[in-house]
């Protein structure tokens, strides 16, 4: 498995990946507008695969800049 296959995002990765603020995404979990979390670390929060939020971002209502 390659160093990108073990790659997962936060909620950093994803603003940046998106243009917005960390505590954006957040919100957008909170309201049920970002997918599922591939997976939690050992501290339980929350990762993403970056193939699922390039999926959902090429998908996702509002999106900037388009």
């Amino acid at each position: 498995m390659s160093r990108a296959d073990e790659e997962l995002w936060s909620y950093a990765e994803i603003a940046v990946h998106i243009g917005v603020q960390a505590e954006t995404v957040r919100s957008y979990r909170r309201h049920g507008l970002l997918p599922n979390p591939d997976t939690t670390d050992r501290y339980g929060h929350p990762r993403w695969r970056p193939d699922t939020i390039r999926e959902w971002s090429r998908r996702r209502p509002g999106k900037r800049g388009g």
